[in-house]
């Protein structure tokens, strides 16, 4: 079983462990027909994302980690500008297409968005949000098994079509023992979550059509009658998606990114994943064959959403509050989504007992790892997952997290701390709410509290190198300037980034960056050292992180830089593996000698 036995009394931890269970049970073995996805689908941002999805889907079919029989697909987005989730979706489309002609209509298919860089969650960023582990199993999880265990009842009872999740959000729900959840009906399906309003201005929002009943059930089918893309609280009552309590007489209601929602608590549905029949899929494929090329972002959730049920209208196609890029297409994009789609119904199910979880970023991270959240509890999340260290220290409520490294038993580990894949020596000392990834830090270190540190294999004229993003975990990678003089306003472990610059002994030139000479950030940053090992890469970039906190100089000016950016073209996905697959092999066999010499 992936992880502990649920304690009694609690639905969605037992409704959770069951899943997990029957999961476990179908990896590495060939699964009957209907009995699982007919085709699971992961989106890539570009080649080199393809690539290193493909690679880690391979070995996970090899160490018979995932059900067999299944048809496991990378499709990559088409190069050139950004085309969004949606764009994305359209994209896979069209692979599946060309990959099995009319056959796919008949298909049951998982669609995971894992495109992008993963900027807010950088441990991510080199092998895919899809591929974040988690402090659980035997091999441990990642988030593409999560969402395979937790969707393991919906082929079985969906009809053909396309269930459209993303990686980095967890979906956790209790129902009747003898219900089920349906993909049943033509058009559009979204499950729903109840939500505290603030949570519903950063997230889909349903507006229901009325129903009649008095008190809650786990489970509810409903019909939508518009759907709000991030709507102010304002809109929200304007427009009828605020829900007030029935008669009800469920405990723990729901609790959704963390908000506890108390029975006299006025509520919001908010949206997570959505299923489209055949019909809709193929309604979309041929507009898309009619675009071509895109050249703007599409928001899956926002602009296909949005044009469904009676009450949508065409205002929103003209709201770009909350888009990333605007083109000069754009508008004109959303409104022929708009009228494609309108008068497509919006089914709802209405999860009365159900989480939202989303892992996106390093505070969510190490928050849900680390501190004592219901998420811990629900998945059976461990402080030691598959990894070799004596014990985790516990303070207010925050341990640290170790997932599969190998960690001397002098070395000192402080709580509110996830270190995954990585050794550490004995005379390492690591500060609270720090990230350590894939490193391998052997000489005497200390780690200051609040650094994020992630080592990358690289591929350099046919070299194996290394480099190591060090900075803290409250610094903003996205955020960027336009103008090199603009640059003090950056900030490298709450330190300004001209300051740091000064200390490290570097010049402040347009080759300090990499990439976009207009989009100067610490993403693409040229300060991170090349070393020929791992342990020196390690070791430098934390000499560069210390001599910022300590303010005293750090020459790195006759070292070979690179940006994070430029790390990701470089990065040897082959080698991170093998380094991981190391640490595993290592860790099975001190298992085996220690229940050799216990037994």
């Amino acid at each position: 079983m992936a992880a502990a036995s649920a304690p009694p009394g609690d639905p969605l931890r037992e409704a959770t462990q069951r899943k997990l269970l029957r999961f476990s049970e179908l990896r590495g073995k060939p699964v009957a027909a209907g009995e699982f996805w007919d085709i699971v689908a992961i989106t890539a941002a570009d080649e080199k994302q393809e690539l290193a999805y493909k690679q880690q889907l391979s070995e996970k079919l090899k160490k018979k980690e995932l059900p067999l029989g299944v048809q496991y697909h990378v499709f990559v987005d088409p190069a050139g500008a950004k085309i969004g989730n949606g764009g994305s979706t359209l994209c896979a489309l069209r692979c599946l297409e060309k990959l099995y002609g009319d056959k796919w209509n008949s298909f049951t298919i998982l669609l995971i968005h894992s495109g992008g860089y993963s900027q807010r969650l950088p441990n991510a960023s080199a092998l895919g949000k899809i591929f974040t582990a988690l402090p659980f199993g035997n091999p441990v999880y990642q988030m593409l098994e999560l969402k395979l265990a937790m969707y393991i009842d919906f082929p079985s009872h969906m009809n053909p079509g396309i269930l459209v999740t993303c990686a980095d959000d967890i979906e956790l729900y209790s129902i009747g023992e003898s219900e089920f959840i349906r993909f049943d009906k033509p058009g559009f399906t979204a499950l729903a979550h109840p939500s505290s309003l603030s949570v519903g201005t950063t997230h889909g929002v349903f507006v229901l059509e009325s129903f009649n009943c008095l008190g809650y059930r786990d489970l509810e089918y409903r019909c939508c009658h518009r759907f709000l893309h991030k709507p102010s609280i304002e809109k929200m009552y304007q427009f009828n998606a605020v829900c007030r309590p029935r008669n009800v007489s469920l405990q723990d209601f729901a609790r959704s990114d963390n908000t506890f929602l108390k029975l006299d608590d006025e509520f919001v549905y908010t949206d997570s994943l959505f299923y489209m029949d055949h019909k809709s899929a193929r309604k979309l494929l041929d507009f898309y064959e009619k675009v071509g090329i895109l050249n703007c972002e599409i928001d899956a959730y926002g602009d296909f959403l949005q044009a469904l049920g009676p009450g949508a209208t065409v205002e929103y196609t003209r709201n770009t509050s909350h888009v990333t890029e605007e083109g000069s297409e754009l508008v004109d994009m959303r409104q022929r989504v708009f009228h494609l789609l309108k008068g497509t119904s919006l089914n709802v199910i209405v999860l009365n007992n159900s989480k939202f979880y989303h892992i996106g970023t390093i505070e969510e991270y190490l928050f849900h790892f680390t501190s004592d959240s219901s998420l811990k509890t629900e998945l059976g999340l461990q402080s030691i997952a598959f990894s070799i260290f004596p014990a985790i220290p516990e303070w207010s409520g925050k341990t640290s997290c170790i997932i599969q490294s190998i960690l001397d038993s002098r070395c000192s580990l402080s709580p509110g701390s996830v270190v995954e894949y990585s050794r550490l020596g004995p005379d390492v000392s690591v500060g609270e709410n720090c990230v350590i990834s894939g490193a391998y830090v052997i000489a005497t270190a200390v780690l200051p509290a609040y650094s994020f540190v992630c080592s990358l294999s690289l591929k350099m004229n046919g070299h194996l190198k290394y480099s190591t993003m060090a900075f803290g975990v409250q610094d903003t990678l996205k955020k960027s300037v336009k103008k090199l003089s603009d640059i003090k306003s950056l900030q490298f472990f709450g330190v300004c980034f001209l300051s740091c610059l000064d200390i490290w002994n570097l010049k402040v030139t347009e080759e300090l960056f990499s990439g976009n000479k207009t989009c100067l950030s610490l993403w693409n940053a040229r300060v991170f050292p090349v070393c020929s090992s791992l342990s020196d890469s390690v070791t430098a970039s934390l000499k560069m992180l210390n001599a910022v906190q300590s303010k005293s100089a750090f020459s790195l000016n006759d070292c070979q830089l690179l940006s994070i950016e430029e790390m990701l073209v470089y990065k040897d996905v082959e080698d991170m593996i093998t380094y991981r697959e190391q640490i595993f092999l290592e860790i099975t066999l001190k298992r085996k000698q220690s229940d050799l010499e216990t037994s």
